[in-house]
């Protein structure tokens, strides 16, 4: 168990100092591997992955916005969750209207925060929070399977998203709540029976 809990961080560590491209190419990767734990259909899965994709080449694509923020785009069932920091909120405006042009996007969160750009000590200690909880969770939760649950912290903010039963969301979230170094927990979860 300790192995896979630091294998865990030095991939994090990996993906944070390799840049985007490399989760882009990775995420395509991870869907084929999570569909057999995974509460979503093979459609909803690839339509997920599909929307990362599109909004990654628009936030790309301009690249005055992309050089002056920090960004992390997070798509589970149709749901969006933007997080990160921009300088202004006209910046934030644009965030949303890149999702506004992805028709699959049934719902999305702006949890942008308009403040300076989070450092790598910060980042690296989010990725942190993020190994963390999700290992008391699998850990803890025996009926949870891998793929029906989405962990993302962004400076000490924690966000849950999934397909869960409320039982589980109350598990989840208690375990979030409780884990060292996490200011707050931002529950986004859909509820299946």
């Amino acid at each position: 168990m300790k192995h896979l809990f630091y294998s865990i961080i030095i991939l994090n560590l990996f993906y944070l100092l390799s840049g985007c491209a490399v989760a882009v190419v990775g995420g395509a990767a991870a869907v084929g591997t999570s569909m057999a734990i995974d509460k979503r259909s093979t459609n909803g899965m690839f339509a997920d992955q599909g929307i990362k994709n599109k909004f990654t080449e628009l936030y790309f694509a301009d690249t005055a916005l992309n050089a002056r923020t920090h960004i992390n785009f997070t798509s589970y069932n149709h749901q969006a969750l933007i997080t990160g920091e921009v300088p202004t909120e006209q910046d934030k405006q644009q965030l949303d209207d890149m999702v506004k042009q992805i028709t699959a996007v049934n719902q999305y969160f702006n949890e942008v925060d308009v403040a300076p750009l989070t450092s790598l000590m910060v980042r690296s200690n989010d990725s942190y929070i993020t190994t963390l909880i999700k290992t008391k969770v699998f850990n803890s939760i025996k009926e949870l399977e891998g793929g029906q649950a989405k962990v993302v912290t962004e400076n000490s903010s924690v966000f849950l998203m999934g397909l869960v039963t409320q039982k589980q969301a109350n598990q989840i979230t208690e375990i979030a709540r409780t884990t060292q170094g996490v200011k707050r927990v931002v529950k986004l979860f859909e509820y299946i029976d």
